[in-house]
């Protein structure tokens, strides 16, 4: 595998065009609402009679709470209920029952993952009720063999609910930074007390989480190159076992910073190439290993492992070093992946809680995919997490020939390889360090779905 990344401005400018993430392929824009309950239903039927049914993996979404100001403190702490937290788990334990009749009892859920509204708008006492309704409906991989991960903002959780949650059995966390700059902080309404997250880390450490992961985006209203470095340097003294740096880009309509600034508030260009120069250096001489898309790791770290061994996977929350799982997705819009298939539940709270009060399941779209996707997904999935290919592997498997399959695509690919991008020969793609920080762009050229009509605008590929 490529060493660490090369950063080439010019070839950062030259690339640096909006594509997807490809956290799945094919994306959300092209699940569609003919997808029905009842096709869910057969396809989870079927994932049951596979010779070797893959393991369980659930993940839980809920409107988020969002963390405010309150009292005239910038510090503040309170919580905007978005929902009623005890009829939301009360639609949550339907939802469980439901999909749980349609799954064999020997399927064990190795991996929970909860996002950052869970823990914000449920006390321990709704997550113990919660984990004792998965533990009812679904059988559950021992402490040792299965992955219970949880993101959370840092305004909304003290030192002690990071030990309790611990206590009931989470062992990978991740804190939702951004910045440790209390001027950007302000800029993007995110204001953190001193020490607020050196006090969640040393609780979380303490607690024994296994592996803490805290979140930071460049780019930022306010930010400058010497407070970033700033922010890096208080990061790295940390010493999570992962870091992910994302680049926020403004005109992402998933970006999750609560922020509307001028154009004038924000880093140029130039500026942002500079951000991510001086990310990659810094972390890379802190001794964290470059895994790919923003994400870094320390070397002995899972993912780190995972990625020097060639087992390393992407899943929706990103890179994983854990065995493929059929995703169940719980709560309003969450995603889930059974079989050949992606599915997503309703957006509106109240038709969530319509269908679940009728015995139904709240699919609203989905995609069943093509023989052609599955193909496509995979050779994207390699590129994404090998950053090798070769083309007899895929051909056994799917009994083609490559260089006719994709004649088009590897037409395509000649640019790049011109640019030391990539480099085609013997039978395979291998992707070059100076392809690393655009490995997006390389997984587009077999994106057979970009040139049609999107809904969605793309973050940049950088």
């Amino acid at each position: 595998m490529a060493a660490t990344p090369t950063f080439d401005r010019a070839l950062l400018e030259k690339y640096d065009r909006p594509g997807p993430c490809y956290s799945l392929y094919p994306g959300l824009p092209h699940l569609h609402k003919s997808f029905s309950a009842s096709e869910y239903h057969q396809l989870a039927q079927a994932s049951n009679e596979d010779p070797i049914p893959k393991p369980l993996a659930v993940g839980v979404h809920t409107p988020l709470c969002r963390p405010r100001r309150s009292g005239g403190s910038s510090h503040g702490t309170a919580i905007r209920r978005t929902v009623h937290a005890s009829e939301y788990l009360d639609h949550l334990k339907r939802e469980i029952t439901l999909q749980a009749q349609l799954f064999d009892n020997d399927r064990q859920v190795e991996q929970l993952h909860l996002d950052d509204g869970v823990p914000a708008c449920f006390t321990d006492e709704h997550l113990m009720a919660l984990l004792d309704e998965l533990a009812r409906q679904f059988r559950i991989a021992s402490s040792d063999d299965r992955e219970f991960s949880l993101r959370v903002d840092p305004r909304s959780v003290t030192p002690e609910r990071i030990v309790s949650l611990a206590a009931l059995g989470f062992d990978r966390l991740s804190l939702d930074v951004q910045d440790l700059d209390p001027k950007v902080q302000d800029a993007i309404g995110r204001p953190l007390k001193d020490d607020q997250v050196a006090d969640l880390v040393a609780a979380a450490h303490h607690a024994g989480f296994r592996s803490l992961n805290i979140d930071l985006v460049r780019g930022l209203p306010g930010q400058t190159l010497e407070s970033f470095d700033a922010t890096l340097d208080q990061a790295i003294a940390l010493h999570p076992d992962r870091l992910t740096v994302h680049d926020h880009d403004p005109s992402d309509e998933a970006s999750r910073t609560p922020c509307r600034s001028r154009a004038e508030d924000l880093p140029s260009r130039e500026g942002r190439l500079e951000l991510l120069e001086l990310t990659l250096a810094r972390l890379t001489t802190a001794g964290y290993v470059y895994i790919g898309q923003d994400h870094f790791a320390l070397p002995d770290d899972e993912l780190a492992r995972a990625r020097h061994t060639h087992r390393l996977q992407r899943n929706f929350q990103g890179y994983s070093a854990r065995a493929d799982c059929d995703l169940i997705g719980l709560g309003v819009t969450a995603i889930g992946k059974i079989g050949d298939s992606y599915s997503q539940n309703v957006r509106e709270l109240s038709r969530y809680y319509t269908r679940l009060d009728t015995g139904q399941l709240p699919i609203w779209r989905g995609h069943d995919l093509s023989f052609d996707d599955l193909l496509r997904r995979e050779v994207i999935d390699r590129l994404m997490c090998q950053e090798w290919l070769d083309f007899a592997s895929i051909e056994a498997r799917y009994r083609i020939v490559f260089r006719n399959y994709f004649a088009p695509e590897l037409a395509a690919l000649a640019p790049l390889a011109d640019d030391g991008l990539v480099m085609v020969r013997r039978g395979a793609i291998t992707l070059l360090p100076a392809g690393r920080l655009l490995l997006r762009q390389v997984a587009m050229v077999f994106d057979r779905y970009l040139n049609k009509p999107q809904q969605r605008r793309f973050s940049r590929v950088m």
